[in-house]
């Protein structure tokens, strides 16, 4: 199966997806902290006709989440941002691609009128053996939904204490492997 993991420099889905056996991208503005034989850096958009079977999307949450949306009224521009990425998501959910999984943090009631659509479902990293909590939404087009591998006590909000740094948005925008892996043993190979 050809799999596109888009908008992922780390190639943690990329990475799950081919250790089972699938032919699995990233696509990236980035260069990616994988294997590059494996990663497009280029923008996505121009890569979703490609023959893809399956894509995972990772596009940005800066103007979408739901614990930024005071900065809407706070920070001059930030509505036609809002605007802007939520074009970008709706031309990832529309692509002509028979299976879609685009995953980001609990958006405003905003973006989801300007995506035009809803969640799914939201998972958090406890319910694939991590002890953390990060409540992420999925966004599915012809997959069911992602079914808990490993639940497990001792959950701490850890990303949002991130501390400040120049990578403070990488290390906070990574996929948990076990989330990865899940996605990669349940969706991939079909």
């Amino acid at each position: 199966m050809k799999v596109l993991v888009a908008c992922e420099f780390s190639q943690i889905v990329t990475k799950a997806f081919r250790a089972r056996g699938d032919e699995a991208y990233s696509c990236d503005l980035l260069p990616t902290e994988g294997n590059p034989s494996w990663h497009i850096q280029d923008d996505v958009l121009k890569h979703l006709d490609d023959g893809w079977d399956l894509m995972i999307a990772h596009d940005t949450c800066t103007y979408q989440c739901n614990s930024g949306v005071r900065w809407l009224t706070e920070i001059p521009g930030r509505w036609l941002l809002l605007k802007e990425s939520c074009e970008f998501t709706r031309q990832l959910l529309e692509a002509n691609i028979p299976r879609i999984c685009r995953e980001n943090p609990i958006p405003h009631r905003y973006a989801i009128d300007l995506i035009g659509r809803g969640y799914d479902q939201i998972i958090q990293p406890w319910m694939f053996g991590h002890g953390e909590t990060k409540a992420t939404c999925l966004w599915l087009k012809g997959l069911f939904l992602l079914k808990p591998t490993k639940i497990v006590a001792g959950r701490v909000g850890r990303v949002w204490k991130e501390p400040p740094s120049k990578d403070r948005w990488k290390n906070r925008s990574r996929t948990y492997r076990g989330i990865a892996d899940a996605m990669a043993d349940q969706w991939g190979n079909q």
